[in-house]
């Protein structure tokens, strides 16, 4: 079986940050979708809904996983099983699995060390700095609404279009002409004329983004 997107689940998941990405994937990608939970038992998103695990985190097999999806959520900001989490991405990240992260999710790849030395972004620099107090790589920091370094995705809370961009850049989802166009239906809600189309498909200064 090929390698399927993987997402962690837990009580109360940002679940429309991760959606555009999780819908093309499947839809244009291709790709399957199995959820990780730190357990078996079902969660509840953030909107409600009950979603059971298809298997758990600890059992994960890198070689099972093109890409690992953390979605926001206020758990980030609490306890969570950090070492279990970290192993995983450790193993992951040893793998060359990419692995994506938007909103509080931010907090734990910052925890894991992943933001050391790559272009990162989150909600904004002090929410990194006051709720990691080793987190020392500010001068990584993009003002972007998502970046993309080197296998580790990260975006701020506000950019779950471009969060969905930039996982699609990474598995080539989408061809290169056809991906700027996505971004401009789903962002700014129009289908691009000539001169809207070459221009979205111009690379995203982080300003832009």
């Amino acid at each position: 079986m090929p390698p399927a997107v993987h997402i962690l689940i837990f009580d109360g998941f940002a679940d429309w940050e991760p959606a555009f990405a999780l819908a093309e994937l499947r839809r244009t990608g291709g790709l399957d979708v199995v959820t990780l939970g730190f357990g078996v038992a079902p969660v509840r998103s953030m909107g409600g809904l009950r979603v059971i695990p298809d298997r758990t985190l600890a059992g994960v097999d890198p070689a099972a996983v093109r890409l690992l999806i953390l979605p926001g959520g206020d758990l980030w900001e609490g306890e969570y099983p950090r070492d279990d989490l970290e192993r995983a991405l450790g193993a992951l990240v040893g793998a060359g699995v990419p692995i994506a992260a938007i909103c509080g999710a931010t907090l734990a790849v910052a925890r894991a060390g992943l933001l050391a030395d790559r272009a990162h972004t989150s909600n904004e620099p002090g929410y990194l700095e006051g709720m990691v107090p080793e987190y020392s790589a500010q001068r990584h920091y993009v003002e972007a609404l998502a970046v993309r370094d080197r296998g580790v995705i990260t975006a701020s809370g506000l950019g779950a279009v471009e969060f969905a961009r930039e996982i699609f850049e990474e598995l080539q989802v989408f061809s290169a002409t056809d991906r700027p166009v996505w971004f401009q239906v789903f962002k700014h809600g129009r289908f691009p004329g000539p001169e809207a189309a070459a221009l979205a498909a111009q690379p995203a200064t982080p300003a832009e983004s």
